[in-house]
């Protein structure tokens, strides 16, 4: 998130991001890394649309989030949240299990993440926003980086030509978007680089996945 960006059209972005299948899914926006003249809005602008955010039964169409997929899953969830707030996170909205039955956890916000804490370096599989301050556009890049990690990322601001040159040359990921959700879409090849993955699936690139080149060599 880089201090240009439309705040307000990022931000609904990012819970999108984050809140998809509850938090479920391989290339949801886990960490937000935000440069540090915009972290205090953009926080309180994400918290905001958290905060609003209904978990319930879903098959209520008043629900936004229901229960992960499993209680194990959860409960460990719930305790990398715990972990990043013993090492320094603060804990800005939720991150207390609900006392019902089920695999339930609540939209949580974590602030003031930083290395050596859960929420910085491994993938929370969940409803859980890690915010990440970064003091300037490279710094910024640099940590969006610093991870083992790699299937997607995207950048926010309004200079598109540089967003571009940021998403295409500078962030080491598979699926790479400007002021945009991470998504998966069947003309495009989806796959990751790092400990998320190698070879890619969809496209045309996908379908030269599942043949077998043949060479045949006459003199």
């Amino acid at each position: 998130m880089l201090a240009d960006a439309d705040l307000d059209s990022a931000v609904r972005d990012c819970v999108i991001g984050r809140m998809l299948n509850t938090g479920q899914s391989c290339c949801a926006a886990k960490r937000f890394v935000v440069v540090d003249a915009v972290r205090e809005a953009f926080t309180e602008k994400l918290l905001a649309h958290m905060r609003a955010i209904v978990m319930g039964d879903p098959m209520d169409s008043a629900s936004v989030i229901g229960p992960l997929a499993r209680v194990d899953l959860r409960d460990t969830l719930h305790e990398q949240v715990v972990r990043s707030v013993a090492a320094g996170a603060k804990l800005a909205l939720g991150g207390t299990v609900p006392d019902r039955p089920g695999a339930w956890y609540p939209p949580t916000v974590l602030t003031g993440v930083g290395p050596g804490m859960p929420a910085y370096e491994e993938e929370l599989f969940g409803p859980v926003a890690a915010v990440i301050g970064a003091r300037d556009t490279a710094d910024a890049i640099r940590i969006a980086n610093d991870t083992r990690f790699g299937l997607g990322a995207s950048v926010y601001t309004r200079d598109s030509a540089l967003g571009e040159r940021i998403a295409a040359e500078l962030l080491d990921a598979g699926l790479c978007f400007v002021n945009g959700v991470v998504k998966s879409d069947p003309r495009l090849p989806f796959g990751g680089v790092k400990e998320s993955g190698y070879g890619r699936e969809l496209s045309p690139l996908g379908i030269l996945e599942f043949t077998n080149a043949k060479t045949v060599w006459v003199k």
